[in-house]
């Protein structure tokens, strides 16, 4: 048996934050012990966690790791490695590879490369089609998050817009609904308008304008009415707008049926960064306005922002040249994501507290998750051990990313992941990587 000593750490957890040190034995929490108890016994491991503080592990529930069928942009490998990097244990991920995951085939081959290949913890969503509903029986919901839909999205081909077809999924379902949500008519509409205007490939500061408010709205409105008459639960991935978050009520003391996630770079960036960072930025859907942005952020705090998410999506830097009609969209994050979020604690706009809640316990109450999440005895060692007043800059070198790019590249954060526990490995040691480390198939809905 393994024993490690997490000392000296500032504990973030379920609300709280106070001195103390946590034992790990094998892959699961020990103790977790208040500053004036002693740990007793002998440790392989002794890390000294004076004045950093410790969070769960993060669940990120919105990734596209690209494998199988575009691993030229990432893979599982790569992309676990930035997670790790990043403070993140977790991942839950999109079905719009090559091919799709909409079989029971193609779900079987992800899980089965992910055992060979993940460095951390993994899950994969199954994908909703026009005619693939009858499958859902045969999903064994312990293993999958939930069934993505793209709803009013034509990424990688996998738009479902029949009624007879969202009345189906909305039913019969079971487990959670995640929606992309884009009206795909009035997206056309905007974009055809845009290149009689401007051309082509419209500049990238038209996007949120293609993308815009209405084509989230009205998508989003018709989301929520669904799942409202079939009484499905119903998770918004990337809300990117203020008139969007009418639709949902604050989770208070019971978690709603119908939730909302935000993703990093809607809470990051906001229109004003076009011109800046041009199409490192242009994502589906758009970054939008700074009136948005701070809705989003006010909503991190008022409950209707249940998680936070990444939608990390990489491409290659050649994919991503051009505008509107010609870039790639989609930006990876899973490895920022964390002190990009520490980042708005040091501007006020949210608690560490309030982090540790959006990013570690509430993807795990909303999706069931098995002993993760939480920093509990007996549950998986999944720790994550940051450090404020650390300043570093992002640099191509650092970027663990198989694409080699991010938006991030050249910012300066104040916050820095020092250690990465997965399952009781220290998998991340201050730039060290134990890249033998594997991580373990996610569990869901354990009674």
């Amino acid at each position: 048996m393994s024993k490690t000593l997490i000392k000296n750490a500032i504990i973030v957890n379920e609300g709280k934050s106070f001195k103390g040190s946590i034992t790990i034995e094998d892959d699961s929490i020990a103790g977790i012990l208040q500053e004036n108890e002693t740990p007793r016994g002998h440790f392989d491991t002794v890390v000294d966690a004076t004045g950093c503080f410790v969070l769960p592990g993060i669940i990120d529930d919105h990734v596209h790791f690209r494998e199988p069928g575009m691993t030229a942009k990432a893979d599982i490998e790569s992309e676990s490695r930035a997670a790790a990097f990043g403070g993140v244990t977790t991942f839950f991920d999109m079905p719009n590879t090559v091919p799709q995951t909409v079989t029971l085939e193609a779900l079987a081959d992800k899980f089965a490369s992910a055992a060979s290949e993940s460095h951390i913890n993994y899950s994969f969503f199954f994908g909703a089609t026009n005619t693939n509903a009858e499958l859902f029986g045969y999903l064994d919901i312990h293993r999958i998050p939930g069934i993505k839909l793209f709803m009013g999205s034509s990424t990688g081909n996998m738009l479902v817009d029949r009624k007879e077809a969202l009345d189906k999924i909305f039913a019969t379902a079971p487990v959670p609904v995640m929606a992309h949500c884009e009206d795909t008519g009035i997206i056309n509409d905007n974009m055809r308008k845009a290149k009689e205007a401007f051309g082509d490939d419209p500049s990238i500061e038209h996007h949120p304008e293609i993308r815009s408010e209405e084509a989230c709205y009205r998508s989003t409105e018709l989301a929520v009415r669904l799942a409202k008459q079939h009484g499905a639960r119903l998770h918004v991935a990337h809300v990117t707008t203020a008139r969007e978050l009418s639709l949902f009520e604050p989770w208070t003391d019971t978690m709603p049926k119908i939730t909302a996630e935000a993703v990093i770079a809607h809470l990051f960036f906001s229109d004003e960064d076009y011109t800046r960072l041009g199409s490192l930025i242009k994502c589906n859907p758009a970054i939008k306005s700074t009136t948005d942005r701070e809705a989003l952020r006010k909503a991190l705090t008022d409950g209707k922002i249940t998680v936070i998410g990444t939608d990390h999506a990489p491409h290659l830097p050649a994919d991503k040249q051009g505008g509107c009609s010609r870039a790639a969209s989609g930006m990876p994050m899973v490895q920022f994501s964390l002190v990009a979020m520490l980042e708005l604690v040091s501007k006020g706009v949210l608690t560490i507290e309030r982090v540790a809640e959006l990013m570690c316990h509430r993807p795990a109450m909303l999706f069931d998750v098995f002993q993760r999440g939480f920093i509990r005895k007996g549950y998986k060692a999944d720790l994550t051990i940051v450090r404020p007043d650390s300043p570093w800059t992002v640099t191509e070198g650092c970027i663990q990313s198989k694409c080699g790019w991010s938006p991030m590249q050249g910012h300066t954060f104040d916050w820095r992941v020092e250690h990465t526990f997965c399952n009781g490995k220290h998998i991340y040691n201050n730039g060290r990587f134990d890249a033998s480390c594997r991580g373990e198939e996610v569990v869901f809905r354990q009674e």
